[in-house]
């Protein structure tokens, strides 16, 4: 179907189209190259740690993450239900079991009481999600992750640029992965990456990336041989895409500041609908950046709302259906959990459309197509 207003759209100029361009009519460097380099640098400076490293996808971020932490067969890895499948499905990948936690209501992420019920003996590591670019309790979760000797790995696929009291989230962790997919605040297309302090996890995820080739130079550019040292696979980012990600990344305050600014604006008309439980707040503490723009409606008529925005050509989606409803979790892997605010959250959310170049006439269209009586 083709949307008047579809739930995201890419925010490009000339600079991203040209920054391509230039990689390609180099006729080099098209796989791997300096822009990767360049990329990962930036990205580790922006988000504050000391090592940034490039993927093809969040997902292979995350898998090499498990990899590189020693996450095996046996372990369990503490996690949430209500996310992407992506993040619960990496611990299957090597092994490890999910054991999901419930979420808290306020900003819909783990709950801290909840992951200490769920420690066991094989308790390895909590993946943490911040949703939708609002960051979860996070402190509370790292003083958790601390007390029991855990590693504490954040997912902030979807919370580019949020912060926590001006600690911007992926910091907070031993890692944190990044997505760079088409809805994410500033995007590749696709691709990912972890940031880390730490040395030895940044010189295992090279290994993991480039099937365990150590390397000393760039592998298509130099005639030296370089020796396989581990196992490893091909998850590497094309130094395209880092041309992209880094014009890109020229871009994100900008794109950032006019989420939070069309953010504001749906809120201070949608907050006035009665069958509207809950929009996406504004906090001093954490700083929501908009990945996605969320709201929380009466359960009993999100379905018939979903398909009166569609009548009018507005798309919206209900991130996240729970991962161990899913008929692999449920059926497959015989997941049978006890999540009540999980299970409540995910019947009342729906994603709006949220974009740095929606307009107002485009706001109030989503807004007046809401405000039709929804039966």
């Amino acid at each position: 179907m083709k949307w008047k207003i579809p739930l995201f759209k890419i925010y490009w100029d000339q600079e991203d189209i040209e920054s391509v361009t230039e990689i390609i009519k180099r006729g080099s460097y098209w796989a791997t190259g300096p822009e990767i380099k360049k990329f990962e640098e930036r990205i580790a400076e922006y988000v504050g740690t000391r090592y940034a490293i490039a993927f093809n996808s969040g997902t292979s971020a995350l898998h090499a993450a498990m990899i590189a932490h020693g996450i095996k067969k046996g372990d369990e890895i503490s996690i949430r239900s209500f996310t992407f499948i992506a993040t619960a499905n990496t611990p299957l990948f090597v092994g490890a079991k999910p054991i999901f936690a419930d979420i808290e209501q306020n900003n819909l992420g783990l709950d801290p009481d909840d992951i200490i019920n769920k420690i066991t003996s094989k308790t390895k590591a909590i993946i943490t999600v911040h949703y939708g670019c609002l960051p979860c309790k996070i402190k509370e979760i790292s003083e958790i992750a601390e007390d029991h000797g855990l590693i504490l790995i954040e997912d902030v696929a979807e919370s580019f640029g949020a912060k926590v009291n001006g600690k911007m989230a992926g910091t907070f962790g031993a890692s944190a992965m990044l997505s760079f997919c088409q809805n994410k605040v500033i995007t590749t297309g696709e691709g990912g990456c972890i940031v880390t302090d730490s040395k030895e996890i940044y010189e295992k995820l090279k290994l993991i990336r480039s099937h365990g080739r150590q390397e000393s130079n760039d592998y298509f550019s130099s005639s030296e041989h370089m020796d396989y040292v581990d196992l490893g696979y091909n998850l590497r980012m094309s130094n395209i895409t880092a041309a992209l990600g880094l014009s890109q990344l020229k871009k994100v305050e900008f794109i950032i500041m006019k989420r939070r600014e069309n953010a504001k604006y749906l809120n201070s008309a949608l907050k006035k609908i009665p069958y509207i439980l809950k929009v996406p707040g504004i906090s001093d503490i954490y700083h929501h950046v908009y990945q996605l723009y969320t709201i929380q409606v009466d359960s009993k008529l999100r379905e018939n709302l979903i398909k009166n925005l569609a009548r009018d050509g507005i798309m919206s989606k209900v991130y996240f259906f729970p991962v161990h409803q899913t008929y692999y979790y449920s059926k497959i892997l015989g997941y049978k959990c006890n999540l009540p605010t999980t299970e409540k959250i995910s019947k009342q959310v729906l994603s709006l459309p949220i974009y740095p170049h929606l307009t107002k006439e485009e706001m109030d269209m989503i807004v007046e197509s809401i405000k039709r009586e929804v039966k």
